[in-house]
């Protein structure tokens, strides 16, 4: 039936699985097949919606973002009762159980996971999320992140990544890989052919891995090897470019051909992921909606040509509808060939198959009972979590010898939170506020969110009061500075997220006035602490005493203060450079 490799890696199917595969297939219809191909993302509980998604168009999968973990399980059970062919579920448990519960497991982001410099915990960063996530009913995880983090400006890689060296990434994927394995859930090694090179970020434009082919293969070559031979059973395929290895394979490509994302490129999924990497399992595109997709090519042509260039599941959709109808045409257009389809749909089936989902599903046991919840958030998980947070939070430098802190010596404390909310009563301000309190300094935090305008400055006595505090703030002389202050503390809270262009520090500079930024470095003790994006030495070149936490959840904070405060030591080791090269840094 199939030029597939059922019983070899990544499926390994006994015959009784190879029937099931065979038998499902034979009794799909084109609309059935077209329809198998997409997995939507889920935005509803409701018994028509979803009667809808899983039951006319049946899909081959869905993934909810992270919600309340009895309704996710008890929605979960509901579309797997509703599918003929058992659903793949995916979730993002790139970092935890949090990423399919709120109530998960929040185990630190990978380049904390990577700073611990012990892949073991690249395995329990794996078990966790994958154990929380599949009771749950989640068989699919949207992980490990296998991008190496070369370009520091990358506003959407850096901590989602284990770091800049090839190995340190094979190393704790490959352990993600083992914790998830143990667990039943399938991974999806991801974003072919590989992020972290452009600074720029693939939902908002088709980035480029601009590598040669050498050193692709030095690099992501060799991780994507390395994980496909160790029994990867999905990759997820970016919305990144790779023109070096489309000129490879047709030295006369076009500059337009060069320039398609890896989501679209029969180079760069057949020529190169399926053939030269020998990878025989499920290709997933990166999610559709993104303007790395939507950009390239007419959304009616797009949707086909990604499945017979070489993907075989389409992530998430502007409208599944009108997507189902594009696919539809497409077949019948002769964009998309009914063979390449019939391909698609097998390594869908056979990916289930690998995973026992068609025995789970007659024996009613897709997705667990109640009580599988206990699991998510256990007392264990997050022992584990504060391991890490030990282990992982790196002191950059302390060149002013300013640590461990005191209470006696530094009581003041100025804590400016640069984050992107400038909320000086968010949850996360309240929190270092209140740990620091707790240690016995007295906290006076910053307001971000007060602006003076030029406009403010024609008539300064209709200022408000928050203005004319900063106002006192700008033109303070330094006498009253150190009057007020012992310590500056400065706690940089740049989390990546996608759709920005940069994770760089906005000091609010105004005039030149030094309004945000740490022009009194040299005149009082002052400290950074970042507890995401890991360089932003590159624009406070003057803080002597800097820390990378990598991650800002509650146990990295609690760990964070330990250390301060000398109750700890720091032991991470920086899985990438913080000095971003720069030697006048």
């Amino acid at each position: 039936m199939s030029k597939i490799d059922f019983k070899g890696n990544p499926f390994y199917l006994d015959d009784e699985a190879v029937k099931w595969v065979e038998s499902t297939f034979s009794e799909m219809s084109l609309e059935d097949k077209c329809g198998q191909v997409f997995c939507p993302m889920g935005f509803s509980s409701d018994d028509g919606v979803l009667n809808h998604i899983v039951g006319d168009i049946k899909v081959g999968g869905m993934m909810y973002r992270s919600g309340r973990a009895e309704e996710i399980q008890n929605t979960h059970r509901k579309i797997q009762s509703i599918a003929k062919v058992p659903l793949l579920l995916a979730a993002n448990t790139e970092a935890g159980g949090d990423g399919l519960a709120f109530e998960g497991t929040s185990f630190g982001k990978p380049m904390a996971v990577a700073a611990t410099a012990d892949s073991e915990y690249g395995y329990k960063m794996g078990y966790v999320a994958c154990k929380e996530g599949a009771a749950l009913g989640m068989n699919w995880s949207f992980a490990p992140i296998v991008d190496i983090n070369k370009e520091f400006h990358n506003p959407i890689t850096n901590v989602r990544t284990f770091g800049d060296n090839p190995q340190m990434v094979v190393d704790f994927a490959s352990r993600y890989m083992d914790g998830a394995d143990e667990n039943n859930v399938a991974v999806a090694i991801k974003h072919f052919p590989g992020d972290g090179i452009d600074e720029r970020d693939q939902h908002i434009l088709t980035s480029i891995n601009s590598l040669s082919v050498d050193e692709w293969d030095e690099t992501f070559g060799y991780v994507y090897k390395s994980l496909i031979d160790k029994g990867a059973k999905t990759v997820m395929v970016g919305h990144i470019a790779c023109p070096a290895y489309v000129r490879k394979y047709d030295n006369g490509a076009s500059r337009e051909r060069q320039l398609l994302p890896a989501s679209l490129s029969y180079e760069l999924l057949t020529k190169l992921l399926r053939q030269q990497l020998g990878f025989n399992g499920l290709i997933s595109t990166d999610a559709t909606p993104m303007v790395g997709f939507t950009a390239a090519m007419k959304r009616e042509l797009a949707i086909p040509t990604a499945i017979q260039n070489g993907c075989d599941m389409i992530l998430f959709n502007k409208s599944l509808e009108e997507d189902y109808g594009f696919l539809m045409a497409g077949v019948k257009n002769g964009i998309l060939k009914e063979e390449r389809l019939d391909e698609a749909v097998l390594r869908i089936l056979a990916t289930k198959a690998s995973l026992g989902l068609h025995k789970k599903q007659a024996e009613g046991t897709l997705v667990p009972g109640k009580d599988a919840l206990a699991v998510v958030g256990c007392e264990e998980h997050r022992r584990m979590a504060k391991e890490v947070a030990d282990k992982a939070i790196t002191l950059v430098r302390d060149e002013a010898s300013l640590l461990p802190l005191s209470a006696k010596k530094y009581k003041r404390i100025y804590l400016n939170v640069i984050d992107r909310n400038d909320d000086p009563n968010s949850d996360f301000v309240k929190m270092w506020k209140e740990k620091l309190e707790a240690e016995g300094f007295e906290v006076k935090v910053r307001d971000r969110r007060t602006r003076v305008s030029v406009m403010d400055f024609a008539d300064p006595s209709r200022m408000t009061p928050e203005k004319q505090a900063l106002m006192n703030e700008m033109y303070r002389s330094v006498a009253d500075m150190k009057a007020d202050y012992d310590l500056y503390l400065y706690v940089c809270n740049m989390e990546n997220a996608s759709n920005n262009t940069t994770l760089r520090l906005n000091w609010n500079v105004l005039f030149g006035l030094g309004d945000d930024a740490p022009w009194h470095a040299s005149e009082i003790p002052m400290l950074m602490v970042s507890t995401a994006y890991p360089y932003h030495l590159f624009d406070a070149p003057m803080m002597k005493t800097y820390i990378n936490t990598y991650s800002g959840n509650e146990e990295f904070v609690t760990s964070c203060i330990d250390k301060l405060m000398g109750r700890s030591s720091f032991k991470g080791i920086s899985p990438v450079d913080p000095l971003c090269g720069k030697d006048y840094i």
